[in-house]
């Protein structure tokens, strides 16, 4: 699974995880990092990427239009646990 990092997520994320989520990008990197949810939406679904956000625009994004992408919704919890959670 690749993963793809909003921009309200640590841009150093891909390269701690790359051992186990490896080609996962943050959107800086992909040149999105000032792009609306709607561009990064598409871009994750054109380039099979998981997106990951502290955000939930994207969670109702995906109840409206459904899948591809996937998302996975940090919520306050779990964005404190940082990079364990993802291990």
């Amino acid at each position: 699974m690749k993963l793809l990092f909003d921009e309200n997520l640590s841009p150093r994320l891909p390269a701690v995880l790359a051992d186990f989520y490896p080609g996962s990008a943050h959107v800086h990197g992909c040149g999105l990092g000032n792009a609306d949810d709607s561009a990064i939406w598409q871009y994750a679904k054109d380039n099979h990427f998981t997106i990951v956000s502290k955000d939930s625009d994207f969670q109702e994004r995906g109840v409206l239009h459904g899948q591809p992408p996937k998302f996975i919704w940090l919520r306050a919890a779990a964005a404190q646990a940082g990079v364990e959670l993802f291990r």
